[in-house]
């Protein structure tokens, strides 16, 4: 079986289950992106995906994104491209000219340096902020108490928030920390929720997930060096 075989019928059974879940819970949103996380995968991975009519990509890394969609965008300006991974403040400036939506924003310094570079490049992307929902040590993320905080930070220098995203501690129920996400973007008067990936996807569209990410259901077990 061909690799485009693979990933045009992957996509269109996680189109289909999107769908389904949407339609079973009043908590759904109206309308669900799917965002297709090609991280470490081939530019030919992300050519399959989008001749099967897939247009929003997620990379975790600005480096990748920048060797792999760089070209590629200038072919296919209909390609949107998410970072999902955490973002050092070094990076704010390739990350602004490359990324259509940063969805790790999360401490003041990562504000301030994105804000710097949303005047220089006259390029406003489209920002979420990470929310650490089970507070974990390791994990990028704001903490849910300071999130107040670090959004009237973004307001004042600048930076437009759109949505929160968060990544539930593996060894937790992830429907808590779905509900709170969404009763935090709630709160805070914010429509888009990314919440979701491969194991979770559908549990997270049940509980009002506006994107999910997916990668490993696409494209295959991911290939680490």
């Amino acid at each position: 079986m061909s690799i485009e075989k693979n990933i045009s019928s992957n996509l269109s059974v996680i189109r289909d289950q999107i769908e389904d879940a949407r339609q079973s819970s009043n908590m759904s949103s109206e309308e669900v992106c799917l965002v297709a996380v090609s991280k470490t995968k081939p530019v030919e991975a992300v050519m399959e995906a989008y001749e099967a009519g897939q247009r929003v990509f997620g990379e975790n890394k600005v480096q990748e994104a920048q060797a792999k969609f760089t070209d590629l965008r200038a072919e296919k300006d209909d390609i949107e491209l998410h970072l999902i991974g955490p973002l050092q403040t070094n990076k704010a400036k390739e990350a602004i000219q490359i990324f259509d939506v940063i969805q790790t924003l999360d401490r003041p310094k990562l504000v301030k340096a994105l804000a710097k570079e949303v005047v220089k490049q006259d390029r406003q992307p489209k920002f979420y902020v990470q929310v650490n929902t089970g507070e974990e040590e390791q994990k990028a993320g704001v903490l849910p108490k300071e999130l107040p905080e670090l959004l009237d930070l973004c307001k004042s220098e600048g930076i437009i928030v759109s949505g929160l995203m968060c990544i539930p501690p593996v060894d937790e129920e992830p429907s808590l920390h779905f509900s709170f996400l969404r009763e935090l973007a709630m709160k805070n008067g914010l429509g888009v929720i990314s919440m979701g990936m491969s194991s979770d996807f559908e549990l997270a569209v049940r509980f009002g997930a506006t994107h999910v990410r997916v990668g490993s259901s696409i494209f295959g077990e991911r290939d680490y060096p």
